[in-house]
């Protein structure tokens, strides 16, 4: 049995986020069809004829009294039938029936049981149409089938499913996608589904499309669909490896549109009190702090809103992000700005106390540190944090006697002599600087090794390279 989380945007019919379909779906009610040509041609039973007609006059009656028939003639035509205006009127009347009435959806999965056909095979062969309106309401058909019912939806069709969405929502100009995200959330309020969609990498992708420029229709339903895996304790623990913090607080400073804020701000409630683990709340509560979330909410605290949840919100975040701010040790400060990705001067990368007292910490859990700044070198375009990456990669090789070594071991030396000929006169400098410090640590080992040596000498050892 699916297992899904009800929640307000339930009671909400789906035509506000769904327009283009729906004007189309409009359009097509509108139409009839000859089904006694199809009959005649032997293309439909004399049953599904008579069934299908009847659906066509009083619907609401015939289905009342002949459920299961409905449900065999609906998956037949669905199945033995090509012509796109036919199956775009089926879908249409299908899709209006399961609107009505959700317990129909439990008919058509216990009526094929019966009939040893497979509920979701027609469907899913129907998303490989050329024809965009078949395609969506197929998808949209399906995502009832899956949620509105007892059974849940295979494995391996699960996976198929999750990545077309996946792919539809990162598909260029889709003028369905706000139809292809609302299957998404409906999809994503069953538990059993949520992993499902994190191991086709959906949340990389959800992230991707919202660190572009999207309407705020799309950007709501996206962070819609973040804000129910939250409710999965393991899944609000993850949901920061993704850059969730960053790309919502960016969204936060620049939203104009209330219930964008409020999806936001449900987001981050959910990222501190749905992990089971105190410290991942307090790495988030950091994380929102380095992004500058505590600014925007004091700017929120100074609005009026109709809606009481915002304002719970804005209060509950504001004292958590508060306290975290009190506890705050400077390498929590300094971890938190790595793991963001978003190195800039602040004040901690140019305290030599903060070096010195912290340089041998960037080798724990792995060196997971020392390993995100040579990534950053790799991989960012941003002349800033490719100046203060190198700054510390300088400091730690400086303040750690094997920093060389490790540093070399992770492949970080040849990348930062890359960046000595990068067109940014600051990250120049910044790679020069770098790579003067691996040398000068390099000439000072040797210095002291040669130091061990006259020493060991005079005392008449052997030379620690030497044989006695």
């Amino acid at each position: 049995m699916t297992t899904a989380l009800y929640l307000p945007e339930d009671n909400i019919d789906m035509i506000a986020a769904t327009s283009v379909l729906q004007q189309q779906a409009a359009d097509i009610r509108t139409k009839s069809i000859n089904w006694a040509s199809y009959m005649q041609s032997q293309m439909i039973s004399q049953e599904d004829y008579q069934t299908i007609s009847a659906l066509d006059k009083s619907r609401a009656t015939f289905l009342a009294q002949n459920s299961t028939q409905v449900v065999k003639t609906m998956l037949n035509l669905v199945s033995h039938l090509s012509k796109d205006s036919t199956i775009q009127y089926i879908l249409v009347l299908l899709d209006d029936m399961l609107q009505e009435d959700r317990s129909r959806v439990d008919q058509f999965h216990e009526t094929s049981a019966k009939m040893k056909q497979c509920v979701w095979g027609p469907f899913l062969n129907l998303l490989n149409r050329q024809d965009g309106f078949i395609v969506n309401m197929s998808s949209r058909i399906l995502a009832k089938f899956a949620c509105w019912g007892h059974e849940t939806m295979p494995k391996s069709d699960l996976n198929f499913y999750l990545q077309f969405l996946k792919d539809q929502l990162a598909s260029n100009n889709n003028e369905y996608i706000q139809s292809v995200a609302r299957c998404l959330q409906m999809m994503l309020r069953v538990d059993e589904y949520r992993f499902a969609f994190v191991n086709v990498d959906g949340i990389s992708t959800l992230i991707r499309i919202l660190s572009t420029r999207v309407n705020f229709q799309v950007q709501y339903q996206l962070i819609f669909c973040l804000w129910v895996l939250t409710f999965n304790p393991l899944l609000a623990a993850k949901m920061n490896k993704f850059s969730v913090i960053p790309i919502l607080a960016d969204i936060l400073s620049d939203c104009a549109k209330e219930k964008v804020t409020r999806i936001i701000l449900a987001v981050f409630r959910n990222l501190i009190e749905k992990p089971e683990d105190a410290s991942v709340a307090k790495d988030h509560c950091i994380a929102m702090v380095q992004c500058k979330v505590l600014k925007q909410l004091s700017i929120l605290e100074q609005r009026r809103f109709d809606d009481e949840d915002i304002t719970a919100d804005v209060e509950y975040l504001s004292e958590k992000l508060q306290n975290s701010v009190q506890d705050l040790s400077s390498f929590d400060e300094y971890a938190t700005e790595v793991r963001s990705g978003r190195l800039e001067w602040s004040p901690v990368h140019k305290s030599a106390k903060f070096w010195r007292e912290n340089a041998q910490r960037l080798n724990e859990k792995n060196y997971e540190l020392l390993r995100i700044l040579v990534h950053l070198l790799e991989t960012s375009k941003d002349a800033i944090i490719l100046s203060v990456a190198c700054f510390d990669i300088g400091e730690y090789v400086r303040h750690y006697p094997r920093g060389k070594h490790v540093l070399e071991q992770l492949g970080g030396k040849q990348i930062v002599m890359q960046h000595l000929g990068h067109e940014d006169p600051n990250v120049r400098y910044e790679a020069l600087l770098a790579v003067q410090k691996l040398m000068v640590h390099n000439w000072e080992y040797l210095g002291k090794q040669l130091e061990k040596e006259n020493e060991n000498q005079k005392q008449g050892a052997a030379p620690i390279a030497g044989k006695a």
